[in-house]
C-alpha cells in the first residue's frame, strides 16, 4: 500500500453514512499516536473549566486514582471505536459511561463542551503535528461520530458540523476558563502521571515539555509559568519532526487501538468492559460529592 492510498480509500466513502469506518481508519491506521496525544490533551483542557475541574477534584478519581481513571477512560472510548455503537461491547461501554456521569451533577453545557474537545482538539493537533492534515471527509466523519456518541449519552444541543463544534468550544472556553484550586490539583496529578511513564530522571523534562505544548489560555487558567520561547519552539519542532518522519514510513498494515498503548498500565491480565470505571458507593443515592447548601443531584440508576 502506498502512503496516501488509505486516504484515497477514505475519500471514496460517504462521511455522513460511513463515519464509523472513516473515523476508525483515521484513528487506528493513519494517526493512532496523534489521536492518543490529542485526546489526552482534549480531556486535559476540560480541567480549566472550574465546574469540571472542581468536580473531578472532589471525586478524587483523577488525583488519587489517576492511572486507573486514565486507563478506564481510554478503554471505554476505545471500545466504541473498535466495536461500533450497535455491538454488545459498544453498548456496554456507553452504558458504563452514562452510569458514571449520572452519578454526579454535571450540566448539559459542560457535557457538550467535553464532547466538542473530542472533535476539535484532534483536528488542531493533527493539522499542526501530524504527517499530513486531516481531510474534509475525516473532519466531517469525526463530527458525525461524536455527534452520534453524544446522542447516545443524552447530550442536548449537539452541534451539527465541525465548524459548529469549533465555535461551541471556543466560545465556551472564552466564557468559562478560569482558576480553581481543585482543578489545578487535577492538572498537576495528570502531569505527574504522564511523567511517571518515563524513567524518573526524565520526569522534570517531560513536565516541561508537556507544558510547552499547552496554549496560553490553559497556562493562565492553571497559573503555570509560561515556558520560554526557545523551549516552546524546540518541543513543538520535535513533535513536528516526528510527523515528518512518519510520513516517510510505510503505511500501517494493522489497526492500533488505544487498548494496545503502553501507557495503559492497570490491566495486564485483560479487563471486562462492564467492570471499567467507577461505581456508586452502596447506599448512596444521588451525587456523592457534597454541595454547599444544595441537594444531592441526579439519582443513580
Amino acid at each position: 500500500m502506498k502512503r496516501f492510498e488509505r486516504l484515497e480509500q477514505i475519500r471514496r466513502l460517504d462521511p455522513e453514512r460511513d463515519f464509523l469506518q472513516i473515523y476508525r481508519l483515521t484513528a487506528t491506521f493513519e494517526f493512532p499516536w496523534d489521536y492518543t496525544r490529542a485526546l489526552e490533551l482534549a480531556l486535559y483542557r476540560t480541567y480549566a473549566v472550574p465546574s469540571i475541574g472542581r468536580l473531578l477534584a472532589q471525586t478524587a478519581e483523577l488525583t488519587d486514582r489517576t492511572q486507573k481513571r486514565y486507563d478506564d477512560t481510554a478503554l471505554l472510548l476505545d471500545t466504541v471505536v473498535e466495536h461500533g455503537f450497535g455491538s454488545d461491547e459498544g453498548r456496554t461501554a456507553i452504558r458504563r459511561i452514562n452510569q458514571m456521569h449520572r452519578s454526579y451533577d454535571i450540566s448539559n453545557e459542560d457535557m457538550r463542551y467535553v464532547l466538542c474537545t473530542f472533535v476539535v482538539v484532534p483536528k488542531r493537533w493533527i493539522d499542526a503535528y501530524g504527517w499530513r492534515r486531516l481531510s474534509r471527509h475525516e473532519t466531517t466523519a469525526a463530527a458525525v461520530y461524536y455527534r452520534t456518541l453524544g446522542q447516545h449519552m443524552g447530550i442536548k444541543g449537539i452541534p451539527d458540523s465541525y465548524e459548529e463544534f469549533e465555535k461551541c468550544l471556543d466560545d465556551y472556553e472564552e466564557a468559562n476558563f478560569g482558576w480553581d484550586q481543585g482543578a489545578c490539583e487535577v492538572s498537576d496529578a495528570t502531569l505527574d502521571l504522564m511523567a511517571s511513564w518515563y524513567p524518573r530522571p526524565l520526569a522534570p523534562l517531560v513536565r516541561n515539555a508537556t507544558r510547552a505544548l499547552l496554549d496560553d489560555s490553559l497556562l493562565r487558567a492553571f497559573r503555570y509559568e509560561r515556558p520560554g520561547a526557545v523551549t516552546r519552539s524546540l518541543v513543538r519542532s520535535v513533535v513536528r519532526l516526528r510527523g515528518r518522519a512518519v510520513r516517510l514510513m510505510p503505511p500501517r498494515k494493522a489497526p492500533h487501538y488505544a487498548r494496545q498503548n503502553w501507557e495503559i498500565k492497570g490491566y495486564p491480565d485483560g479487563y471486562e468492559v462492564a467492570e471499567l470505571g467507577s461505581f456508586p458507593v452502596p447506599g448512596v443515592r444521588g451525587c456523592p460529592v457534597p454541595h454547599k447548601g444544595g441537594s444531592a443531584g441526579a439519582a443513580v440508576e
